[in-house]
Parts: C-alpha cells; sequence; structure tokens
C-alpha cells in the first residue's frame, strides 16, 4: 500500500519530460524547425487536385524552411466533399468506391503517396490528421436499447431507457475487408445523436450488453465530454483498440509520415490514446515519432492535466496564446502587448506548446504579422504557419500579409538564433532580441501594436551583445534605416506604429 501512495505522490508532483525535445521535428537536424497547415477549411484547387497541388508547393516549402507539413484527414468521409473530419473509414485514402466516389476531397490514394514521396525526397515530414474519436456516414441503421441525456450535463439522464434505431453499422463494402476486417456496429459506440426511429435529435448513451457508458477518462465539460458528434467511439472496446493500434502503424507506414496531430484529444479516453501513441511508436519503429494534440480550450489550466497525463508523449497546440492573439487583434491599442504570454501553454511549457493558426477561431488581419513575428523570430515552441495566411484562398487571403510573412519566414530560417532577451518595456510596443549562435547571426525584434494616424515611431533601446560592437544593423521588413551599435552592444532599434520590425547585421547575407 505504501508503495503505490508513493507511487501516486511521484507521478503527481514530478515534472513530466519534455516533449519536443524528445520529437522528430526536421528530418537532418534541421535549425528551426517549422510546420505548415497545408489546407483551410474550404480548401480546393481550381485546376488540380489538393495532393497535386501539394506536390508541386513542396520544392518552395522545402526552400523557405519548412520541415513539416500537416495535411488535412486523407480518410474517405462520410460525403464526397466531407473534409475527412466527418470520418467513415480511416482505411480507405481515396482507393474504393464508397460514399459517391473513389478520391477523397483531396485527390486519390495514389496522389497522395505520390505527394508523401516528393516530400521524402526534399527532407520534408508529412503529417498525418488522425481523427480517431467518431464515425459518420454509416452504412446500415441498428436498433438497441439507449438512454437520453441532458445536453448540459451528459453525467443526469433526460429520460428512461428506450429501443432507438441508429446509424452504427460500418460495413465499409467497397473496401470488402481489405487493409482491416473489422466491421463497425452499435457495440463498437458509446453513444448517438439520432434516433431514426422517432426522428429525434439528441444525445443518447448506449445501452445494453457490454456497454460500459461513457468513459471516465475525458474532460469534465458538460459533466462528461465523451461525445462530441456523430457515433463516439467507445475506445475501451478490444476490437476498437486493436484497429485503431494496426491503423496507426499502417498510415505512417503508406504515406511515409513521421507523426500525427490529434484531433479532439478532450473527447478521446485519455488512457487509451496514451497507448496508441506508445504502440504506434514502438510498431513503426519511429522512437522520436512527432504528435502533437489538439485541446480546444483557451484555458491553461485545464490543460496542464493533460499535458501531465501525457507524459511527454504529445506537444500540444498553444490555444491559449491563439486565444490573446484574438483578443490582442479585437483590442488593438488597448491590449497590453507585456501579457501577450499570459496564461498560455509556450509561458510555463515552452517546450511542449506548437504555435499557430486555427481553424476555430480567427486573429484579424490588424494583428497577424505581431502574432506571426512572435511565435517564428523566439526560441521558444515550435511554430506553425497557416496555409490561408500564404497562399491566394476566399477566406482570409491578404497579399500584404502573405508579403510579410514569407519575409518572417525568411527571417526566421536566417537570423533567428540563440536564446531570447526581452524588452517588455511599454504597452504597445515590446521588442527582444536573439544573438546568434557559432554559425548564424542574429537579430533584434520590434512589434507594435499602437494604433496611429501618421508615420509614428517607437524606440527602445535593446543589446545585441557585444559581439556586434561598434557595428551596424539594417532593417529587414522595410529598407528604411540603420541602427549604429555602440561599443557596449547597445542600440537604438525603431518599429512604425502598428507593425513589426526586424533588425541584422548589415553584412549578413544568406
Amino acid at each position: 500500500m505504501f508503495s503505490r501512495f508513493k507511487q501516486w505522490v511521484l507521478d503527481a508532483f514530478q515534472e513530466p519530460p519534455h516533449s519536443l525535445s524528445r520529437m522528430r521535428l526536421a528530418a537532418h537536424d534541421m535549425h528551426n524547425p517549422l510546420m505548415l497547415q497545408f489546407f483551410t477549411w474550404e480548401a480546393k484547387h481550381d485546376t488540380m487536385s489538393w495532393w497535386k497541388h501539394l506536390e508541386s508547393e513542396i520544392p518552395n516549402l522545402a526552400k523557405l524552411g519548412f520541415t513539416q507539413i500537416w495535411l488535412p484527414p486523407p480518410n474517405k468521409a462520410a460525403v464526397k466533399d466531407g473534409r475527412g473530419y466527418d470520418a467513415y473509414d480511416l482505411w480507405d485514402l481515396g482507393e474504393f468506391e464508397q460514399k459517391g466516389a473513389v478520391e477523397t476531397r483531396w485527390g486519390t490514394r495514389e496522389e497522395l503517396l505520390s505527394a508523401c514521396e516528393v516530400a521524402k525526397q526534399r527532407g520534408v515530414d508529412i503529417l498525418i490528421d488522425a481523427v480517431l474519436n467518431h464515425k459518420l456516414g454509416a452504412d446500415r441503421l441498428e436498433t438497441f436499447p439507449a438512454v437520453p441525456v441532458n445536453t448540459h450535463d451528459r453525467l443526469k439522464d433526460a429520460g428512461p431507457e428506450r429501443e432507438v434505431e441508429g446509424w452504427t453499422a460500418f460495413d465499409f463494402p467497397g473496401r470488402n475487408k481489405k487493409y482491416s476486417a473489422l466491421r463497425w456496429t452499435q457495440e463498437h459506440f458509446t453513444g448517438l445523436d439520432w434516433d431514426h426511429k422517432t426522428r429525434t435529435k439528441g444525445i443518447y448513451r448506449i445501452t445494453g450488453p457490454g456497454h460500459k457508458g461513457w468513459s471516465r477518462h475525458v474532460d469534465s465539460e458538460l459533466g462528461n465530454y465523451d461525445y462530441l458528434l456523430g457515433v463516439d467511439i467507445d475506445h475501451r472496446h478490444p476490437d476498437v483498440q486493436a484497429d485503431f493500434f494496426d491503423w496507426g502503424p499502417w498510415i505512417l507506414e503508406t504515406t511515409s509520415a513521421t507523426g500525427f496531430r490529434l484531433d479532439a484529444i478532450k473527447h478521446i479516453d485519455h488512457k487509451f490514446l496514451l497507448r496508441f501513441i506508445q504502440s504506434t511508436r514502438e510498431r513503426s519503429g519511429l522512437p522520436k515519432m512527432f504528435a502533437v494534440a489538439e485541446y480546444w480550450s483557451g484555458n491553461l489550466k485545464l490543460i496542464l492535466p493533460y499535458i501531465r497525463a501525457f507524459r511527454g508523449e504529445t506537444a500540444f497546440f498553444d490555444v491559449p496564446l491563439h486565444m490573446n492573439f484574438c483578443q490582442a487583434s479585437k483590442q488593438r491599442s488597448r491590449y497590453d502587448l507585456r501579457t501577450i504570454f499570459k496564461d498560455t501553454v509556450v509561458g510555463v511549457k515552452p517546450h511542449d506548446a506548437v504555435e499557430g493558426q486555427s481553424l476555430e477561431s480567427w486573429v484579424e488581419n490588424n494583428f497577424k504579422i505581431q502574432a506571426y513575428a512572435i511565435i517564428l523570430l523566439r526560441h521558444q515552441g515550435h511554430p506553425c504557419v497557416f496555409y490561408g495566411d500564404m497562399y491566394p484562398n476566399k477566406e482570409c487571403y491578404d497579399e500584404t500579409i502573405a508579403k510579410n510573412l514569407t519575409l518572417l519566414i525568411e527571417a526566421r530560417r536566417i537570423f533567428a538564433y540563440g536564446q531570447t532577451q526581452d524588452y517588455f518595456t511599454e504597452r504597445n510596443c515590446i521588442g527582444f532580441v536573439r544573438p546568434g549562435d557559432a554559425t548564424h547571426p542574429g537579430c533584434a525584434v520590434v512589434i507594435s501594436n499602437k494604433e496611429h494616424s501618421g508615420d509614428f515611431i517607437h524606440t527602445i533601446r535593446m543589446n545585441v551583445g557585444l559581439k556586434y560592437a561598434n557595428t551596424t544593423f539594417q532593417s529587414f521588413m522595410q529598407q528604411h534605416g540603420r541602427v549604429e551599435i555602440d561599443e557596449e552592444g547597445w542600440g537604438a532599434f525603431s518599429c512604425f506604429a502598428n507593425h513589426v520590425q526586424v533588425w541584422v547585421p548589415l553584412q549578413s547575407e544568406e
């Protein structure tokens, strides 16, 4: 008993290992690794499939310095044009006639594998978006007992057990048991949101022989957040576990991918998910397999227990930082830039944080470049760039933002090295310095969110190090000035209001 109590104390208070330092972030130990989310919600290409578009862009992305590309879910969706988050068949990558087409929204299996091969040849890692929480688009109805639950508290029943008809039978007739023989039925799920018998929408907990109710190892929002949408997978079922544990290594081997983005983890039994990551690492022979989890919450206090529970096996998207960016973009000059890292993952767990854009909410254009400067040019965390901010699209593209983002990506690749020294001295203007390392120059960065109608200029005095004493720095974003560095390494670095400036050593070239 005492030994178990001692182990519990150690588990509760021991600092878990850092995730990013244990995982592969680049193919060849490249400096300043960088991820790209290569899709938007409405993503489509006018003249080719999405996978063909990806393949055509890989050479340029590799040249820019991207080391990882996060793909949209490559699996067959519930509807012909589905994004893959409406997961029907994880084993169908656009190979079988199912749901009205052979190809997925993104293209065929052959096109996907061709793009992945080009990425591998160029030293760019592929990341698979793994949608493991739910299924949609069942092939048949089944009849079984279920209990309606309170939509605001899933631990409370909203009525007696009843017989319902649910879309829970997945036969995958087009695939015909290739790759996996499992046919899913109601026994593999915990709940659903539609009773076809009464044509009633609600949340139903499936009951009857073999069912254990909602998982206890999920987020406690709404009492129990096991159920999200569609038919909710029971990750405690041995058939489910076996199928997923086979799928993980298979999808990595098939695509030559090196890791996963894990979708909607607050709804998935975290004990299963930990085993899935560990099993896939072992069975795929990729001990440094990359994994980043999407726990969608701006509340750091809710994310930290998950970071501890996963013991360094996965990094986490820094949703609180993203929310701070959203607030800064809305509040404009009223936002205090000195608080930008308050209550964020990168602020307290920098070696577990992946920073970047999200499909869930938007950072307004007035603060996008400031946000990107913060995630791209500092040494903490692992940055992720959003496709919609780089490429023309109907959702959020801005030509000026795209141009400046490309400059920041270039600055990251060439200049952003060494530990970060902060100069957070003003409410509407902050600065930081990267001193460089033995083989790379450094930079000084100034960021402003001050709204001003004229050519207002901020100035921050920062020290770039004695190695730059009596030298000159030049502006990188806009060519409008020089900064003389004194004999002690100090210089007065400026920035136009509501903008970003990166200052670099005058003679530094790639």
